[in-house]
């Protein structure tokens, strides 16, 4: 295969890990949220947590998009991932 064919499902391997993780991570926070107790934090610490999660899910929706363009490249030219 060659070299710039093997960055570009590298690439992907990496990404795709990643992503996974950020996944991961995420969901278990909407799960944890979800069981904790909001009174306890002050309305600005909700906020910041508010607008984490927010820019969180919006990386992990770019993350998505990459993957896609990547996997649409490895199709069209025959690569394997």
């Amino acid at each position: 295969m060659d070299d710039w064919k093997n960055r570009l499902a590298d690439e992907y391997r990496q990404t795709k890990e990643r992503y996974e993780k950020l996944k991961a991570y995420n969901n278990k926070c909407d799960i944890d949220e979800r069981l904790n107790d909001y009174h306890t934090t002050t309305k600005n610490e909700a906020r910041r947590k508010d607008v984490d999660r927010m820019l969180r899910r919006d990386q992990q929706s770019v993350m998505g998009e990459y993957l896609h363009v990547l996997e649409l490249r490895a199709e069209l030219h025959g690569i394997t991932l």
